[in-house]
């Protein structure tokens, strides 16, 4: 059996306690399967929740955490026919043989080629924020050249993706960040307003931008008081994509506020697409490229860890030490 290192989470709690690297049996590729030897893989706030426990996928433990990656396919299997050995590709990782070891398995319609125009790191990081950022902001919320779209959480990975895909789509972009750091990020991302929520209050200073019209959308993976107070400044006839709970709190809307304003409150489960829409998952992938290619987007990896750190990289992300992406280099 060929061996290989990589991180197994042992018994739950946070990534610096559970996570252990350990010398383990590679992996073989089911039918509709890849085996692919890890380039760079990106650290995601879903990486932290399994650690805890408190994702809603559960791995039977010990379990190899890392949701996307970018690697070259190493072995294919009997019923593969979309990748090649050699092929150098990006995507979602099949638990429990994630993106934190120097192998990975991936299921073949959730594998994608990657764009020659960005790096390993950045490849590994175009899949699960940008996908995302994709479905909310065209599928559910239908965005328009020249509306605003107000961003929560706009320095994190998917906050980041929903910035530049905004400014891809035409809109004026409004970000919401914590602090001066996350504030220069989310400017050098192409915001055209940036917020910080440690100074100043987002409902105010969206009503003066617009003139007192309101965002037009507003992308919000943070839940909680957060929603509440997008609803005090979002537009007649304005979408809110509720994307996560970052925040801790699973707000309640307020179905009467809604009706009264005449906005829409649209939820986003993106992983749903990649089992019921398979094609329109493929065409989004396909358009992520396409905007990649032409310079339009490009995930910002701030920081670039070995392999031998994960836990301690993890943990920064779990702590909310981190700006942009964080991805380990798997082969350096």
């Amino acid at each position: 059996m060929t061996r290989m290192k990589g991180w197994s989470v042992t018994s739950l709690g946070e990534p610096e306690q559970v996570l252990e690297l350990r010398d383990l049996v590679v992996p073989e590729p089911g039918p509709r399967q890849v085996l692919v030897r890890v380039r760079a893989s990106a650290a995601n706030f879903p990486d932290v929740l399994m650690c805890r426990g408190l994702y809603q996928i559960k791995p039977e433990l010990p379990f190899t955490p890392g949701a996307e990656l970018c690697g070259d396919v190493e072995a294919v299997g009997s019923e593969v026919t979309r990748h090649t050995v050699g092929d150098r590709v990006l995507g979602l990782c099949s638990l429990p043989h994630g993106g934190f070891a120097e192998f990975a398995l991936m299921d073949e319609h959730t594998t994608y080629a990657a764009p020659a125009s960005l790096d390993d790191a950045q490849s590994a990081a175009l899949f699960i924020g940008y996908q995302t950022g994709w479905f909310g902001l065209h599928r559910r919320a239908r965005i328009q050249p020249g509306e605003t779209l107000l961003v929560h959480a706009a320095a994190g990975g998917v906050g980041s993706a929903a910035v530049q895909l905004g400014k891809a789509a035409g809109a004026r972009v409004i970000g919401v960040v914590g602090g001066e750091a996350k504030a220069r990020y989310a400017r050098e991302l192409g915001a055209d307003v940036v917020v910080d929520r440690h100074t100043e209050d987002f409902v105010d200073v969206v009503k003066r931008e617009t003139g007192g019209r309101g965002a037009d959308v507003v992308y919000d993976p943070v839940g909680g008081e957060v929603y509440d107070r997008s609803t005090k400044c979002i537009a007649f006839e304005g979408r809110i994509v509720v994307v996560g709970f970052a925040g801790g709190t699973m707000q309640q809307a307020a179905l009467n506020h809604a009706l009264v304003k005449n906005y829409s409150i649209l939820g986003l489960h993106w992983g749903l697409y990649n089992v019921k829409d398979l094609p329109a998952a493929a065409a989004c992938q396909a358009e992520l490229t396409r905007l990649a290619d032409s310079g339009l987007i490009a995930p910002f990896v701030s920081e670039r860890f070995p392999l031998d750190d994960t836990a301690s990289a993890l943990q920064r992300l779990a702590d909310g030490r981190t700006v942009g992406r964080v991805v380990l280099d798997v082969r350096s």
